[in-house]
């Protein structure tokens, strides 16, 4: 079972560095070099300082900037920037945000949890990882000797009892508040009450925690603890024994799983009639009309469906949008190509997109990443200006080169991650985008 522990966090004086939110940063894995010179000049003790430290003239290695990331830390705590709480709390943390017409907030809590390694507790992955993001993260977890970031796990709890509990603690109480770069709203408050604590960690300690976000960071939590065992440094109370996490229960109102479009290069372009071809033995199609400015009115019809196998298609040699429905013939094929994948990895959207439609009815497999987005309105700006990625890469101005195929996809739901979890399987990449990003900034968890 998770071990949910109350911890004493590092956190910035307010008093060394002015505002909150000039010192916080999202996480480092959403944060392109244009947001990090930002950042950097925001304030000279921005988290990006320590998260993602950028490369120096005159550096003499690579891991140069691990280690001035680390010598960043140090500074700052014996300068008084950081501070350590002189009590072990949890921490309730809000974050308001807006979404369509709605303002929303999502509540949880930032605590240490054991760690345990996948498939041998009650923590379950959902999506893959790749060794490269691992080693990254790794070499800044040695130089620095802290979680820098929260992982992101969600747990059961219909009554969100363990939330309303610590809810009755800050009722009155001023919190710390930071505005991000998208204009969410953070909002911070420590919670040391011994008892409420206890309370809170025997209402989650029984339940099934799934990562929602940070599948990387919590593996190479587990791979430091156990560099750390391996060479004798591992006391049973050492602090890497945990990761910092915040916990969201699943029936939280401001708990949202946003979609991720996909935009893909380098495969055959298709028209209207050809896409409707490939597709004809394992899904109904129908055409939809013409214009990239469609995408907003095909993905309030998808989302109004709420179907897995529904998909919209923009074919960009006649401009056109094919909309897609898989039928009982396609499912039998997502089985006949995946026998040992349970259902509901086989009936999830990006599963039969990626496996079913691009890689088999298509022919494209081994095409290069599609390029990945949230919104309708950045499906059609893309189709729009084309691959502006390629474009400035090459050093060219103007319209980028226009992406091969557009499509429209569900995400997985809450339910997805739970059933998919606990048959121990991984979603492909990119199947969840979870909004809003936990901050980096707020708590720093040293593992000393």
């Amino acid at each position: 079972m998770p071990d949910i522990q109350a911890f004493r966090a590092l956190r910035y004086d307010l008093g060394h560095v002015g505002s909150l939110s000039d010192v916080i940063a999202p996480p480092y894995d959403v944060i392109d070099s244009a947001l990090q010179e930002k950042l950097y000049k925001r304030h000279p003790a921005n988290a990006i300082r320590l998260i993602l430290n950028r490369a120096e003239p005159g550096d003499e290695d690579d891991d140069a900037r691990y280690r001035r990331a680390a010598g960043y830390l140090k500074n700052w705590r014996e300068e008084g920037v950081l501070d350590r709480d002189a009590q072990p709390a949890l921490y309730v943390y809000h974050q308001s945000f807006s979404y369509g017409d709605a303002t929303l907030t999502r509540r949880g809590f930032l605590c240490r949890v054991r760690l345990q390694r996948f498939g041998e507790g009650n923590i379950h992955p959902h999506e893959e990882t790749h060794a490269g993001p691992k080693a990254d993260r790794l070499k800044l977890m040695t130089a620095c000797r802290a979680n820098l970031s929260p992982i992101f796990g969600i747990y059961p709890d219909a009554e969100n009892h363990a939330q309303e509990l610590l809810e009755r603690e800050v009722v009155g109480a001023t919190p710390l508040e930071a505005t991000d770069h998208l204009g969410v709203v953070h909002r911070l408050w420590p919670v040391t009450n011994l008892e409420t604590i206890a309370s809170v960690e025997a209402q989650v300690g029984p339940k099934p925690l799934y990562i929602a976000d940070g599948h990387h960071r919590y593996e190479t939590a587990c791979d430091y603890r156990d560099r750390l065992a391996a060479n004798g440094e591992l006391s049973p109370t050492h602090a890497a024994h945990s990761v910092l996490a915040m916990c969201v229960s699943m029936s939280d109102p401001g708990m949202i799983v946003l979609p991720t479009h996909r935009l893909f290069r380098q495969i055959p372009e298709l028209s209207s009639a050809e896409m409707e071809n490939k597709l004809a033995r394992a899904f109904e199609t129908e055409v939809a009309g013409k214009g990239a400015a469609l995408a907003p009115e095909l993905w309030a019809e998808l989302e109004l469906a709420g179907q897995q196998g529904n998909f919209a298609f923009y074919c960009p040699r006649d401009d056109t949008w094919v909309m897609a429905r898989i039928t009982d013939q396609g499912l039998a094929r997502m089985a006949e190509m995946y026998p040992s994948r349970s259902v509901p990895w086989r009936s999830l959207g990006v599963s039969i997109l990626h496996g079913l439609v691009v890689d088999t009815l298509l022919g494209a497999k081994g095409h290069p990443a599609p390029r990945y987005v949230h919104s309708v309105e950045e499906v059609v700006d893309g189709l729009t200006k084309g691959d502006t990625a390629e474009r400035d890469a090459a050093g060219m101005r103007g319209q980028g080169k226009r992406f091969a195929l557009a499509a429209l996809v569900m995400p997985a739901t809450l339910e997805h991650i739970r059933l998919i979890s606990q048959h121990k399987e991984r979603m492909p990449a990119k199947s969840t985008y979870f909004y809003p990003k936990l901050l980096s900034g707020l708590v720093i968890n040293p593992l000393e």
